[in-house]
């Protein structure tokens, strides 16, 4: 409370500090913290849910992998998103804290590049329209240092490509350095790849979700003899396009086989797929 006082103007950061100690010290820290923090990002005031976007990300830059890991779960994200979204706070929440939010989680898919869920729900929230165009990110954001990234982008993860870019980098030989910015544009590439790769996964399996919803609609209707000709031709052009969706998601299994709730998650829009294709076959069959 006094951390994301509306009453004052200022960071209080003596309290922001205390905050981020207990989150460290308690078992059950992060989780509790964040069950706050939602209901003070999700405050009417704007002043109180500015402070707590602040405890929020200094919790992050100083909390380490416990915290990180709840943070990007949806049971959280999907808290954040609710401040956007029309359907619940989106009406009556200030611009400001909106802009806010959306910056947070924005910068959270570029630190957090291997969180498959932050980088589904801001896909998400640009899919839907709620996000517009990737916000830029300020630069003089006063807030501690951050603590290191765990294993965030390619460099941390792969070693061989570190230790030369660290050894590149200290060289005073301008062929060294240009080697450097070659490789550091190579895996600048390889990450946006990555990026592209979660966004085709997120759009892919919302269109089957979509289709399977509106062929269970049509099928209700054709069994009932309730369906116009031009909704029969609807069912049939879903059909054939779910016929082509099967294929591709077969491809996208294969490209997050490494990643076990990725493949979870397209093998059951896989799942679903085939279930209304069967439906349609069977039930247009019988008729």
């Amino acid at each position: 409370d006094e951390a994301t006082d509306p009453s004052i103007s200022e960071e209080n950061w003596e309290c922001i500090q205390r905050f981020c100690d207990q989150v460290n010290t308690d078992m059950e820290g992060p989780l509790s913290a964040l069950r706050l923090l939602a209901h003070k990002i999700q405050s009417p005031q704007e002043g109180e849910a500015l402070h707590a976007l602040t405890v929020l990300e200094t919790c992050v830059n100083n909390c380490g992998g416990r915290f990180h890991s709840e943070m990007a779960k949806f049971r959280f994200l999907n808290e954040m998103i609710k401040v956007l979204s029309p359907k619940y706070y989106g009406i009556w929440s200030s611009e400001k804290v909106k802009s806010r939010v959306t910056e947070v989680i924005f910068s959270w898919t570029v630190w957090f590049p291997q969180e498959v869920k932050i980088q589904d729900a801001y896909q998400m929230l640009k899919k839907q329209g709620i996000v517009k165009e990737d916000p830029k990110l300020p630069e003089d954001k006063i807030l501690p240092p951050p603590s290191p990234r765990p294993q965030n982008s390619i460099f941390d993860t792969d070693e061989e490509k570190s230790k030369l870019l660290a050894k590149l980098l200290k060289s005073s030989h301008p062929e060294d350095l240009q080697a450097a910015n070659r490789l550091i544009q190579s895996v600048i590439k390889e990450e946006q790849e990555k990026s592209a790769q979660v966004s085709r996964r997120v759009d892919t399996i919302s269109e089957v979700s979509e289709n399977v919803r509106r062929m269970d609609e049509l099928l209700q209707s054709y069994r009932r003899h309730e369906l116009s000709p031009a909704d029969q031709d609807t069912l049939q052009a879903l059909s054939q396009r779910c016929e082509k969706l099967k294929p591709l998601l077969f491809r996208l299994a294969s490209e997050v086989v490494a990643d076990e709730e990725a493949l979870a998650e397209v093998l059951q829009a896989s799942d679903k797929l085939s279930q209304a294709l069967g439906q349609y076959r069977e039930v247009v069959a019988s008729q």
